[in-house]
């Protein structure tokens, strides 16, 4: 069971929290954003899928709210739902989050809090153990917004892209490359030219890789996302629904 729960708990880094920062302006395509966003996933491990994910993403006036709910399949379902949920406002340069938590099931020392002091700079998380206080960078994201902020990061992308990210947890920071040719990803039926991010020291060793592909004729959005650990076992999320107003 020890081993599942592991698996389990890697889908947080299905929705890995990003922080997106570039030097370019934004560009005027980034007006007519989607307001809300239903998006369902089946994440699988060595190709045999173990959960469900749905996500919804609702902008109202200038405020965001995301929540994704991931629940196990067979016998993962005894870890009970994973739930997070992030806050923050909307700006032209994208989602700015104010809070953000995670829950495990009805266990509360999993529960996972990060809040964003922006008028200090400073981040603050808290879980089981003492809370921490650390340096907030301008744009920093959280394990749920992260995805949604790729709608917002100028056209064409730049060919490097730095990713700092919170997990209520740790703060971390990932350097992507954007691979020059859009790739097509048939899932579900549904045919979707993507943008591939593969990570910048990807020929390098590595504990674990990472690797997303993005609907580049849908705001962006997030179809496949892709980690091999240091054993070799590949965890993926696949979209599988998708549902944009």
């Amino acid at each position: 069971m020890l081993s599942q729960i592991r698996v389990f708990r890697a889908v947080s880094v299905l929705s890995l929290v990003f922080v997106f920062t570039t030097s370019s302006a934004f560009a005027a395509q980034q007006v007519n954003l989607p307001k809300r966003i239903q998006a369902n996933y089946v994440v699988t491990k060595d190709g045999t899928p173990f959960a469900n994910v749905r996500e919804q993403y609702v902008v109202t006036g200038n405020t965001y709210k995301v929540e994704s709910t991931t629940k196990g399949i067979g016998i993962y379902a005894l870890l009970g739902l994973r739930k997070l949920t992030s806050a923050g406002k909307v700006t032209r340069k994208g989602l700015v989050p104010t809070h953000f938590e995670l829950h495990q099931g009805s266990n509360p020392n999993k529960a996972l809090f990060a809040d964003f002091d922006w008028a200090t700079n400073t981040l603050r998380m808290q879980g089981k153990g003492e809370p921490q206080a650390v340096p907030l960078a301008a744009g920093t994201q959280d394990l749920t917004s992260f995805a949604y902020q790729f709608m917002f990061l100028p056209r064409p992308f730049k060919n490097d892209i730095t990713v700092t990210l919170t997990t209520g947890k740790k703060l971390n920071q990932y350097q992507y490359k954007v691979k020059p040719e859009l790739e097509q990803l048939n899932v579900a039926g549904s045919q979707y030219k993507t943008v591939h991010l593969v990570p910048a020291d990807l020929d390098k060793s590595q504990s674990e890789t990472k690797e997303l592909w993005l609907a580049a004729e849908q705001s962006f959005i997030l179809v496949r996302f892709l980690m091999v650990d240091s054993d070799g076992a590949k965890l993926e999320q696949t979209l599988t629904e998708l549902h944009v107003d």
